[in-house]
């Protein structure tokens, strides 16, 4: 069986980070599915997924991070008109950013309950805002 949910988020800056952990564990906790896979996914290109520690000092200190190894400032070539927009692509740092937080994480369901170490929270990282998102909570199993 497969369950596919949805969490909506309107982001408010250009980069930003939710703790999502805890609507998952809502969603995983309402399914119907008690043993299984729990993937969670973006769906955008400029936005991404990732597990770490829930503090404040580390989601700042993974912002500085990915701001020192893909500056604003780099001559990109995302960065020229874009003929099938219409338009300018100047968002070549959400998509790097992407690239490296990943845009999915995966974890055990057993006995109805999501599996994650101590420390292990689930980020969704905003590259590109502000702007309405959607994230799939997938829940595979029986």
């Amino acid at each position: 069986m497969i369950e596919i949910h949805e969490l909506k988020i309107m982001t408010s800056e250009y980069n930003q980070y939710f703790l999502i952990s805890e609507d998952v564990r809502k969603i995983v906790k309402e399914s119907k599915i008690r043993n299984g896979m729990v993937t969670v996914e973006t769906r955008h290109t400029t936005t991404g997924i990732c597990v770490n520690e829930g503090l404040e000092c580390l989601e700042s200190d993974i912002d500085e991070f990915l701001k020192r190894i893909i500056p604003e400032d780099h001559p990109y070539a995302h960065c020229h008109m874009l003929r099938d927009y219409g338009s300018t692509g100047g968002n070549p740092t959400g998509h790097l950013k992407s690239m490296i937080t990943g845009n999915h994480c995966h974890f055990p369901l057993i006995n109805g309950e999501l599996i994650t170490g101590s420390a292990q929270d689930i980020y969704f990282c905003e590259f590109d805002g502000p702007s309405q998102r959607t994230i799939s909570v997938i829940i595979q199993g029986e």
